[in-house]
């Protein structure tokens, strides 16, 4: 049964995190501020130093490494050995792990896509068979409530899920949605650490699956 440690949204605080042990980490997302050569490669290797065997990071949308120059991000993190999940899926232990940084619209952020068919067409490359999933942002009416009380998930990400329905889904970019709860059968973390001051006062969530 591995233990799935769970993180987001640290926001160049990771020195400031206790991570504790597990088989597999996932960071889902804004491990950066403003996502420049120097904060992502601080992070890959505070990342790729924990004692986890398995490491796995799906950028978020302050990640702006990986959108504007994506092959040079995907080098540094197969340099430190970090799998990167973008549109893409890997097989740990039996576990079928599929990851994708995509979200609706947010400001001008990395990573966005209009609401609807346009960031539903991501949605369906999802693999049926996913166990574990991981999107930056939350799904629609999950753990996604924003200060002024909007929900901020994506309509199209909680339809395919509710039809896949994996044994878990990790997502993080809403920090004041932390927490896990469960739907349908599946778990839903939101692992952000960071809360909405940006101090990383929220502890990385355990998974056994």
């Amino acid at each position: 049964m591995p233990k799935i440690v769970c993180l987001s949204d640290t926001h160049n605080c990771h020195d400031e995190i206790s991570v504790p042990d597990g088989d597999i980490l996932i960071h889902a997302g804004d491990a950066t501020l403003n996502g420049t050569e120097i904060e992502t490669e601080n992070f890959l290797a505070w990342f790729s130093a924990l004692p986890h065997k398995y490491k796995i990071f799906v950028a978020g949308n302050h990640d702006w490494l990986y959108e504007k120059k994506n092959r040079r991000a995907r080098l540094l993190t197969a340099a430190y050995k970090i799998e990167y999940l973008q549109d893409s899926a890997i097989e740990i232990d039996g576990l079928k792990i599929y990851g994708s940084p995509w979200q609706p619209r947010f400001y001008d952020w990395a990573f966005n896509l209009n609401r609807g068919a346009e960031i539903g067409e991501k949605w369906k490359l999802i693999p049926p068979d996913t166990d574990v999933l991981i999107t930056h942002g939350p799904p629609h009416g999950i753990l996604d409530e924003t200060p002024r009380g909007d929900l901020a998930g994506c309509e199209e990400l909680i339809k395919r899920v509710a039809e896949i329905r994996p044994r878990l889904h990790v997502f993080g970019h809403i920090h004041q949605g932390y927490g896990s709860l469960e739907k349908f059968g599946v778990r839903f973390v939101n692992a952000s650490v960071c809360d909405e001051s940006y101090v990383p006062s929220q502890k990385p969530i355990i998974v056994n699956l």
